[in-house]
């Protein structure tokens, strides 16, 4: 039995560690049968129509389109949605996609899995019935899973275990530095599997870890069992590889990227997927992009930090374990995926406000391009200093010297730069504040080094943007599962 998953476009990911800046809306991604990414791993963006990627991969028969469309950032995108208006906190572009994919769900051709309903997927589900409404479509099955929303439980939740210490520092829940603003755990594939399993045709989640999105229908169509570790193994690597847009395809190639054919024309991977676990990655006929051994295994190692030992919350997937074969003609064989039982413990997420940020962009031509750009932050600093403005914390890189790899750049040259951009931002409590200090950089258009000032885009100094702090915890699982349900409206 041949099944695809697709992936399509989604919102990205993430912020500085242990921080989220909240800009851009977002997007959507997809999962097999025929899996499909059409989205990017998690950034931030509108798309105002479904790419072409999205159509030709419904009309190559994708059996299952996933949208994967969350990350950190992307959750705290949405929070400040909702802190606008109680109705949103989904991906906003979620009702495009479906106006592109429900006509084939209700011809039978596809069904649709994704994360797009963020922190809240009840109004994402709605949203959804709306979209089939519009469309003249019925008797399509949309399910909506609810219950990795922690929010109004985490005081109980933190008393039952005992604490909820930070993820990654140790620090204990006392010292978390704001309110929460939202807390979700990180579910698995069971609450989809059984969405299928009542014929859902639609399923719409909060936050759903990426790759069980993927794994979801494999189990649902091959029957693997919650302790097969291996076939889960095998499923969790599928949606890894699918989950983050072209990249697999050749996307973010760091090989010979230049030899990727038509990259306007992008594809996103498709799984062929058999019952021992198996699988076969390519993508849909007559896209670009490519799918070699290289690309895959790039892909492979992305956002892992330990491939012996992949933490999901279905299984524990050790890549060291997958062996690939290149068969040509965009088609890599993935097998002998290996997994450890899952962990006793969900990763959850919680936000608390964190300041308001605000940077400023500036560049210099040469001669002295490099001297001139650190003389003026030196100048915009000292002006701060004399206002009585204060940050929280401060920021400067140099576009074109060091800016993307820091120390390990030789400066013997930097002076003869031939042009730089400074880029200074900085941290404060409050947004008044942060744009204050902004202004103290204005009078330098006529009184900076010579040659030289002049902004970047529109705007030199950008607007000073909400910042929240992620706390990550971890949550033992017979504390989530009981509030997991699905529901499901027949359209």
């Amino acid at each position: 039995m041949t099944f695809n998953v697709k992936n399509m476009p989604g919102q990205d990911r993430d912020g500085a560690p242990g921080r989220a800046d909240e800009r851009a809306p977002d997007h959507g991604g997809g999962d097999e049968r025929s899996a499909d990414d059409d989205s990017g791993r998690g950034r931030p963006g509108v798309l105002r129509r479904p790419r072409p990627s999205t159509t030709t991969l419904l009309e190559a028969g994708v059996d299952y389109l996933c949208l994967e469309a969350l990350a950190e950032l992307t959750l705290a995108i949405l929070q400040k949605d909702r802190q606008k208006d109680e109705a949103t906190g989904f991906t906003k572009d979620l009702p495009r996609y479906l106006q592109a994919a429900l006509p084939f769900v209700a011809q039978g051709r596809t069904k649709v899995i994704t994360n797009a309903g963020g922190i809240n997927p009840v109004a994402a589900g709605r949203a959804a019935v709306a979209t089939a409404k519009k469309l003249g479509i019925s008797g399509v099955k949309i399910a909506t899973v609810v219950g990795d929303d922690l929010h109004a439980r985490l005081d109980e939740v933190r008393e039952a275990q005992g604490g909820l210490p930070n993820a990654e520092t140790g620090r204990p829940w006392d010292e978390l530095p704001g309110e929460v603003l939202f807390a979700n755990a990180y579910l698995g594939a069971r609450p989809i599997v059984e969405a299928l399993r009542q014929g859902a045709d639609v399923v719409i989640t909060g936050r759903v870890a990426d790759p069980s999105l993927f794994l979801a229908p494999l189990v649902h169509e091959f029957g693997w069992a919650a302790d097969d570790w291996d076939r889960l193994a095998a499923g969790i690597a599928v949606g890894h590889l699918c989950e983050c847009s072209g990249q697999s395809t050749g996307g973010n190639f760091s090989g010979e990227w230049w030899t990727i054919e038509e990259p306007w024309r992008f594809a996103y991977p498709i799984a062929e997927c058999e019952e021992d676990g198996s699988a076969v990655l390519t993508k849909a006929p007559g896209t670009g992009g490519r799918v070699d051994f290289d690309t895959v295994r790039q892909q492979l190692l992305y956002e892992v930090h330990d491939p012996a030992a992949y933490v999901t919350p279905d299984v524990v997937a050790d890549f060291t374990s997958l062996r690939f074969e290149d068969l040509g003609g965009d088609r890599v064989r993935l097998g002998g995926a290996r997994g450890a039982p899952a962990t006793p413990t969900y990763k959850a997420l919680v936000a608390y406000p964190y300041g308001y940020a605000s940077e400023a962009r500036v560049a210099f031509g040469w001669p002295d391009a490099y001297a001139k750009a650190r003389a003026t932050a030196g100048i915009f600093r000292e002006r701060v200093r004399m206002a009585g403005l204060d940050a929280e914390e401060w920021y400067e890189e140099y576009w074109g010297v060091n800016a993307l790899h820091g120390p390990t750049v030789p400066m013997d040259e930097a002076d003869e730069a031939p042009e730089v951009v400074l880029r200074a931002s900085w941290r404060c409590q409050d947004a008044g504040t942060a744009g204050r200090i902004g202004r103290e950089l204005v009078p330098l258009g006529l009184s900076a080094p010579p040659w030289g000032l002049s902004g970047q885009g529109r705007a030199m100094i950008g607007s000073p943007t909400q910042l929240l702090g992620l706390w990550p915890v971890l949550v033992q699982r017979e504390l989530v599962d009981p509030g997991v349900r699905v529901d499901i409206e027949e359209v």
